[in-house]
C-alpha cells in the first residue's frame, strides 16, 4: 500500500497492490499498518458505512458535517470511474480553501481519507458509478451541510466535458464565503479536537 498526502492538510491518498491471476483479483482497499504510517493513527471507529450510485455527470457535493460532531470519511470507487474531490473548508486550518482531486476507480482501487471537517464532493465519470464510504459518524440529518461545487473562488476542477448533475439542494448551496460569514464552517481546531477524542478513536471490545 502507497500513501501519498494531498493538498489538504491531513487528508490522504492510498493505493494499493492488486493481486491478478486467471480468476481475477484480489485487493484490500484499506490497510490499518499503512493508514497508521500516514495518517499517525488508526481509523476512526467505523459508525456506518454508504454506498451511492450515480450515473456520468453527476456531481455530488460539496457535503460535510456540522462540528461537533463532524464526520471523517475514508471512499473508494468499486465501479466505473469518479473524480473525487477533497475541499479545505476548516477555518484556521494551514490549508483553508485549498482542495485536492484524485482519480478513484476498480482498476487502481486508490481510497481517499478526509479528515474530520473538510468538504467532500466528487464527479461521477462513468454511468453506474459506485462510491463506497466509510464514516465515522451516523447520518443525522440536520447535521449535514453543502456548499455550492461551482463557487469560481474555489475553482473546483469540473471537467469540461461534462455537463454536471445536482440535486437541488447542492444546486442551492452558499459559496465558501457565504457559508463562513453566516458561521456555518468548521473551526480548525475543534476538528483537531475532536479527533483526538479517546471516543473518536474507540473500538469495540
Amino acid at each position: 500500500m502507497q500513501a501519498r498526502k494531498l493538498a489538504v492538510e491531513g487528508a490522504v491518498e492510498f493505493s494499493p497492490k492488486i493481486f491478478a491471476d486467471d480468476r481475477g483479483h484480489f485487493v484490500s482497499p484499506y490497510q490499518e499498518a499503512a493508514f497508521v504510517d500516514a495518517v499517525g493513527k488508526p481509523l476512526f471507529a467505523v459508525t456506518q458505512t454508504n454506498i451511492s450510485m450515480s450515473r456520468r455527470g453527476v456531481v455530488r457535493g460539496i457535503h460535510y458535517t456540522s462540528t461537533p460532531p463532524g464526520t471523517a470519511k475514508y471512499v473508494y470507487c468499486t465501479r466505473g470511474k469518479v473524480l473525487d474531490i477533497v475541499v479545505d473548508i476548516r477555518v484556521g486550518s494551514p490549508t483553508y480553501g485549498k482542495w485536492d482531486a484524485v482519480i478513484l476507480d476498480p482498476e487502481s482501487y486508490r481510497s481517499s481519507y478526509m479528515p474530520l471537517g473538510v468538504g467532500h464532493a466528487f464527479v461521477a465519470l462513468e454511468d453506474n458509478s459506485v462510491m463506497s464510504y466509510l464514516l465515522s459518524q451516523s447520518y443525522i440529518p440536520e447535521n449535514e451541510l453543502a456548499l455550492s461545487v461551482l463557487d469560481p473562488d474555489l475553482g473546483l476542477p469540473i471537467p469540461q466535458d461534462i455537463d454536471p448533475v445536482l440535486s437541488d439542494r447542492d444546486l442551492d448551496a452558499p459559496t465558501l464565503a457565504e457559508a463562513g460569514a453566516r458561521g456555518l464552517l468548521p473551526d480548525y481546531a475543534t476538528c483537531l479536537r475532536i479527533e483526538a477524542s479517546p471516543l473518536v478513536n474507540a473500538r469495540p471490545v
